[in-house]
């Protein structure tokens, strides 16, 4: 599982619309939308100073969380939020209800590991990174925190595809080729330099 679960209190919206939201940031609230499991969407808001710490936390957009409108909860994932471009605050969050059987498409980091071990980099080589997360369907209740890619025995030249990452059960990339997460590549110097190195070091 992502990150540990939070609870949020929220009030219902009666007035949507851009006038209604202004007036909302102003008294240091956020509106939000509460959408999915094929019922009516639920206009709230929420504590402006209490959805910005989750979203500075980490793990926002990977972690349920309950949403408590009028004394009834619901629990929900982050979808989507907007941010001022200007202040660096949050607009606007979206919401989607989530029970024990939804699936979710959900990115996930992946995390390098080992790298002491890798012939490649001990010899100069670069760590070629081309894909910092993986996008990823999974059940709601189950979402991994992390990737970890093992870079032991990885030489100059080498690619880490998404088939070498031991996935947990239920979950499957978005993606249905296997494609490349990071790669070795020479460094600036030039590939014959650190090859010989990379064969010094092995002899």
């Amino acid at each position: 599982m992502s990150q540990e679960t939070y609870e949020l209190k929220a009030e219902a919206r009666e007035r949507v619309g851009k006038g209604s939201a202004r007036e909302l940031r102003r008294n240091g609230l956020i509106p939000a939308v509460i959408y999915g499991d094929k019922q009516a969407p639920i206009a709230i808001a929420l504590n402006t100073n209490e959805v910005t710490k989750r979203i500075h936390a980490g793990g926002f957009m990977t972690t349920v969380a309950t949403i408590e409108v009028d004394g009834k909860k619901y629990k929900v994932l982050p979808k989507d939020y907007q941010l001022d471009p200007v202040r660096d605050f949050t607009m606007h969050v979206d919401f989607l209800r989530v029970s024990g059987n939804t699936q979710v498409s959900v990115e996930i980091p992946v995390h390098f590991i080992n790298e002491a071990k890798s012939p490649g980099l001990k010899v100069g080589g670069v760590l070629n990174i081309v894909r910092h997360e993986v996008e990823v369907h999974c059940p709601a209740d189950a979402i991994p925190e992390f990737f970890d890619i093992d870079l032991s025995g990885k030489k100059i030249g080498d690619s880490i595809h998404i088939s070498e990452v031991t996935l947990p059960k239920g979950v499957t990339p978005v993606i249905d080729r296997d494609f490349t997460i990071a790669t070795i590549v020479a460094p600036a110097a030039g590939v014959e330099s650190a090859v010989e190195a990379e064969g010094d070091a092995e002899a």
